[in-house]
């Protein structure tokens, strides 16, 4: 054990005010993401156990008497609350650039569905999976919120990766990798909810696929599941003009009217893309509480439209942002989706002051939690939240000269930027040093399943 006091370690102070700490992030400028938006230019963050014990200007050390198991020295970078990605399918990772400059309809029946029913496995996903932990744990997402198959085995490797992740099984009305009928969907997808319920990094929820791939009678089993174990829902909604069309075809009203009259939008819900809504169903939205992903590079790479983002920040909807999967983004980097987020909607809006780089800097920390009904305990660094923080190198070239921290973070910074990441008071990445995943041998495994899967697309 140690004494931090005014950046001098000493062991002659009195124990009586000792305030031990796991860890003790110093110097460097830290990004609260709080209500205010406080940014210490030179701060600190102690740490016990897996939360945050205090954040605050470094120049109050000298009286807080921290006594530290390790510290975390920060000059020259900045502290930040871990990136959280709202939406994506972390084990299509290993589709990634699969089906390029094609439509969503297309890039799904002809590249994305036959190379998932040929090759997903329960291997396949450990392959996919760790692939993109050591993506996103380089990259600074501490949090993420997934939708796919075999999701316990998901699971189990994001926790011993120790990761954070709010996982949802999907179920579909067509044979699927992990389960061939329904009944065999629901009963797996049940067995997920108890198994992992209470889990300290894994939120376990349920994944009905899309309201044009599952049925009225199916969708509400789904909610009703989902009520049993208090589970968060999440959905593909609205994500293009086709799935709006066959709504509209089958049942006389939009996608999210559709929800709504069948009892399924909640505070549970997390919907993902909601590109193709009014103001009147962003009221909806709204009155239900629902948290809405915005993936902007997936919504522009397969032309799926430009969601009304503007309007829901103006009427307070629980957004936030994601990757999407790496299949169609191609890749799961929440620093360039927070970058297009605040150039996509000055463009298409002609209003260079729509959707500002701090706007877009929170949909990727405070506003993902509050997308995910989880702010009270992650997306910004306050006492008493969880202890998922990233520090990030500010003296690459293209961080300099700086003139504003916030805009630079969002227009400038690089995924590669990122030393340090911490999930749950644990270290995950020092120095960009991986610590719990083995990138080498991930990498050797993911090059295995390219061929496997260009071979296998090949064969009729």
């Amino acid at each position: 054990m140690i004494f931090f006091v005014c950046g001098v370690f000493s062991p002659r102070r009195s124990d009586a005010a000792v305030k031990d700490v796991d860890l003790l992030i110093v110097g460097g400028q830290v990004v609260t993401m709080n209500g205010q938006g406080v940014i210490y230019p030179n701060g600190y963050v102690a740490i016990r156990d897996d939360r945050i014990l205090e954040v605050g200007d470094a120049a109050r050390l000298k009286s807080r008497n921290f006594r530290a198991v390790s510290i975390i020295r920060a000059d020259n970078k900045a502290v930040l609350p871990g990136l959280i990605n709202a939406h994506t399918h972390i084990p299509m990772t290993l589709l990634r650039g699969l089906g390029g400059d094609v439509d969503l309809q297309e890039w799904l029946t002809r590249y994305i569905f036959p190379a998932e029913a040929k090759n997903v496995t329960r291997d396949y996903v450990i392959a996919g999976t760790r692939l993109g932990l050591v993506g996103m744990s380089r990259g600074g997402t501490t949090t993420y919120a997934d939708m796919y198959y075999f999701e316990d085995t998901i699971a189990s490797e994001t926790k011993r990766a120790g990761v954070r992740a709010i996982l949802g099984e999907t179920v579909i009305d067509f044979p699927a990798p992990d389960n061939k009928t329904w009944d065999e969907a629901i009963g797996f997808t049940e067995k997920f909810l108890r198994q992992w319920k209470g889990d300290s990094l894994i939120t376990p929820a349920i994944a009905p696929h899309a309201p044009y791939t599952v049925s009225t009678s199916h969708l509400e089993e789904a909610r009703r599941l989902a009520e049993k174990y208090d589970a968060p829902i999440l959905i593909h909604l609205a994500e293009a003009a086709t799935e709006t069309e066959f709504i509209r075809t089958k049942f006389n009203t939009t996608p999210a009217l559709y929800l709504e009259s069948i009892g399924l939008l909640s505070s549970r819900v997390l919907g993902a893309h909601v590109v193709h809504v009014n103001d009147d169903e962003i009221a909806i939205l709204k009155k239900r509480d629902v948290g809405i992903a915005h993936c902007p590079s997936s919504n522009m790479k397969l032309s799926s439209g430009t969601a009304p983002v503007t309007a829901m920040l103006k009427a307070d909807l629980r957004i936030g942002l994601g990757t999407d999967g790496a299949a169609s983004n191609n890749d799961l980097n929440m620093w360039e989706e927070m970058d297009l987020a605040a150039k996509l909607h000055k463009l298409v809006t002609m209003n260079p002051t729509v959707v500002t780089a701090e706007e877009a800097l929170r949909m990727a920390t405070i506003g993902s939690a509050r997308a995910l009904h989880l702010e009270k305990e992650i997306g910004s660094i306050e006492a008493g939240k969880k202890a998922d923080i990233i520090l990030l190198d500010l003296s690459a070239p293209h961080l300099t000269p700086m003139y504003n921290l916030v805009t630079h973070l969002v227009y400038a910074a690089k995924a590669s930027d990122v030393t340090d990441t911490i999930v749950n008071g644990k270290v995950l990445m020092r120095n960009r040093r991986l610590l719990t995943l083995d990138q080498a041998s991930v990498m050797a495994a993911a090059r295995r399943y390219q061929k496997k899967v260009s071979d296998s697309l090949k064969s009729k």
